[in-house]
């Protein structure tokens, strides 16, 4: 059985409290600029897909993640696309984005790409949480 506590110590783990704060930080800078709220809402399509593989996969078999993996891996990247596309968006329209530099460079670091993945389940928990 897997618990936060388990993921707290895990290289690269995000806490709520940062989650928070960059989710925070990342919906101030959208505002309520239309073509940001856009990319955001394909950045929380991106994610969910993301996350509903992610949610299953340790009950899989080797042989089941072994047929998924190719398909995870891909719903992954497009979440960290997604991501780039919205900070390089807001970054054009003078804001700092500074919450995607805080996630880390995925292409230097393997664990910044865990990272983000774990900030776009983050993402995906709040919204289903909020979706009562």
């Amino acid at each position: 059985m897997n618990t936060f506590e388990s993921y707290l110590m895990e290289p690269y783990a995000l806490d709520f409290n940062q989650m928070r704060s960059l989710h925070s930080d990342l919906l101030s800078e959208i505002g309520n600029d239309t073509d940001a709220i856009e990319l955001y809402k394909e950045l929380v399509d991106a994610a969910t897909k993301y996350a509903a593989i992610r949610a299953g996969w340790m009950r899989l078999s080797k042989e089941e993640k072994a047929d998924t993996d190719s398909l995870r891996t891909s719903h992954h990247n497009s979440v960290i696309i997604h991501f780039n596309m919205l900070a390089r968006y807001l970054q054009m329209k003078g804001k700092k984005a500074a919450w995607r530099d805080q996630l880390g460079n995925d292409e230097d670091n393997r664990y910044c790409r865990k990272a983000i993945g774990d900030f776009g389940c983050y993402i995906v928990f709040v919204n289903s949480i909020c979706a009562r």
